[in-house]
């Protein structure tokens, strides 16, 4: 800004957004000196590069006061991971049901891991249908971000809640009459 500008000429722009055309940088900012404000650079990769005259202080106040409202607006989605075996009693994987249930209410993605133990690792298709299970079993709050998907000792699965534009996919299921 003001002195700080390298170029010989420049497109000078008004603080009202009129174009006063190409001049020397001298020129620019005499008269942004009569007006009290301020010479910026406003995009120095074009030939010539542009100028605006304004009111610097003023611009960065205003430019601080969009990024903190921008900040707010943020929403920050945590990961909760929840661990299973793959022999996994029904009772206890109500509760890890649940407890999901609640992570994905309030907003967060739900990290469901199962840990294989010494040889349970050949029965990796348990820990698949276990996983499957649940995603199911929460399909109406919950969309699979990432399937089931064995690393190392482990297999995970990603689930993150619905938002309002994603539609559930129910199967419609047709009933047939075989005494007829």
């Amino acid at each position: 800004m003001n002195e700080g500008i390298r170029a010989r000429e420049v497109r000078v722009v008004d603080n009202n957004g009129e174009q006063l055309g190409i001049m020397s940088v001298r020129e620019a900012l005499s008269i942004a000196g009569e007006r009290g404000l301020d010479l910026v650079e406003v995009a120095p990769s074009a030939k010539p590069p542009v100028c605006r005259i304004m009111d610097y202080g003023k611009h960065r106040y205003e430019q601080s006061k969009r990024d903190k409202a921008a900040k707010k607006k943020q929403k920050i989605v945590n990961v909760k991971e929840i661990r299973m075996s793959p022999k996994i009693d029904e009772h206890d994987f109500e509760v890890k049901l649940r407890a999901a249930d609640r992570f994905l209410k309030s907003g967060d993605k739900v990290k469901v891991s199962v840990r294989f133990r010494g040889r349970e690792i050949v029965h990796a298709d348990l820990a698949k249908t276990k996983l499957d299970n649940l995603a199911a079993q929460l399909q109406d709050i919950a969309i699979v971000e990432r399937p089931p998907k064995l690393e190392g000792r482990q297999m995970i699965a990603v689930l993150a809640p619905r938002t309002d534009g994603q539609k559930t996919e129910k199967k419609k299921v047709e009933k047939v009459d075989l005494d007829d």
